[in-house]
């Protein structure tokens, strides 16, 4: 039996990819282990599929001032070891790394082994931690045609971004009920990433009023983000995250309201689910999302509202402009080739196996 470690954190969507990969790597008959921090998400996502998990130190890599940079090396360092330590006992056959910080240290711990390494970039431009671990890859998985420019030749493959099966086995009526919505009114969903986003939170908020006139509204707002004054508001649903109906809500929704996380904009984009996107500031991060909701709006298959643009007035704009020229970004979508990569990516690590 072949043997596979996973790895991936942070985010839920340095997670949700190497989930979808599951039911494949299964199928294939690979032994399936998980590297990921102590504690981080991505521990408890992973170990609702009965994967094993195996923990090890973290350290954030920065790229401004701040007293952690003085101390974050150390835990990389040990991190390292302790990925040594894991890989020498499993001796996978190969590793994929999906990204995050935790990442680093497992990949070198595997090329020090010369264990193959795949690696996936989700975004426009790669993040410090994938940067990093490029030099160890044998395979880097991309989403955008860009990208490729920005990685060495031979390497990179562009493969699009692994999605859930399940996402497409939603039920309208199920996600409906499960809110306690009815079937009279269309069905805005506000997604803010898995931690969540303070701006769209409080924007989305400050506008139920106008919103539930026209709409109802189910809301991702992130871990500790819940507001309990608005736990009875008719027509609003608030969820820290959501897991085993997240395609009921899916198929429940009319338009999507999100942050522009690759991983995210390529799930909307799948479902063909009209949406507007509202990238992380710049001031914020490295200006990835940005360049991601760039490109769909090229395509046709976004609307675009920079952070530094939203308001109540702005968003309720955006909203009917959307809702107007609905079909137009559908059918955009429809001439994607940016569609599920699962099996493109099983095709590479059986490659690339020992």
């Amino acid at each position: 039996m072949k043997r596979i470690v996973l790895t991936g954190g942070g985010t839920a969507g340095h997670v949700t990819p190497c989930i979808a990969l599951l039911p494949g790597l299964k199928q294939e008959g690979y032994d399936i282990q998980y590297i990921g921090s102590y504690q981080g998400i991505e521990r408890k996502l992973i170990e609702e599929y009965n994967i094993p998990y195996h923990g090890i130190s973290s350290g954030k890599l920065r790229r401004y001032f701040d007293p952690k940079n003085f101390s974050d090396p150390f835990k990389v360092v040990k991190g390292y070891l302790e990925a040594r330590k894991v890989l020498k006992e499993l001796k996978p056959d190969i590793v994929f790394s999906k990204g995050g910080f935790v990442t680093v240290p497992v990949v070198m711990a595997a090329k020090s082994f010369k264990i193959p390494v795949i690696v996936h970039e989700s975004d426009m431009t790669p993040g410090l931690a994938n940067k990093l671990a490029l030099p160890s890859a044998s395979k880097i998985c991309v989403n955008f045609p860009e990208t490729l420019k920005f990685l060495p030749e031979g390497k990179a493959v562009l493969t699009g971004t692994p999605i859930r099966k399940e996402l497409f086995s939603g039920n309208k009526l199920r996600g409906l009920d499960f809110c306690g919505f009815t079937v009279n009114k269309p069905v805005l969903m506000v997604i803010g990433g898995s931690t969540g986003s303070r701006i769209i939170n409080e924007t989305i908020r400050g506008m139920l009023p106008t919103l539930l006139r026209d709409f109802q509204v189910i809301h991702l707002c992130g871990k500790g983000n819940l507001d309990e004054r608005l736990g009875d508001t008719a027509g609003y649903v608030q969820f820290e995250y959501i897991r085993a109906e997240l395609s009921d809500l899916f198929a429940a929704s009319d338009l999507i309201i999100s942050r522009a996380g690759a991983n995210a904009i390529c799930e909307i984009l799948a479902l063909r689910k009209p949406n507007i996107l509202i990238p992380l500031s710049a001031k914020a991060s490295r200006g990835d999302q940005i360049l991601n909701a760039e490109s769909f709006e090229r395509q046709g298959y976004s609307y675009l509202l920079t952070e530094e643009d939203l308001s109540i007035a702005k968003l309720l704009e955006a909203i009917k402009i959307v809702l107007d020229q609905k079909q137009s970004y559908i059918d955009s979508m429809n001439q994607s080739d940016l569609n599920n990569s699962i099996d493109t990516i099983l095709n590479l690590i059986k490659e690339n196996s020992k």
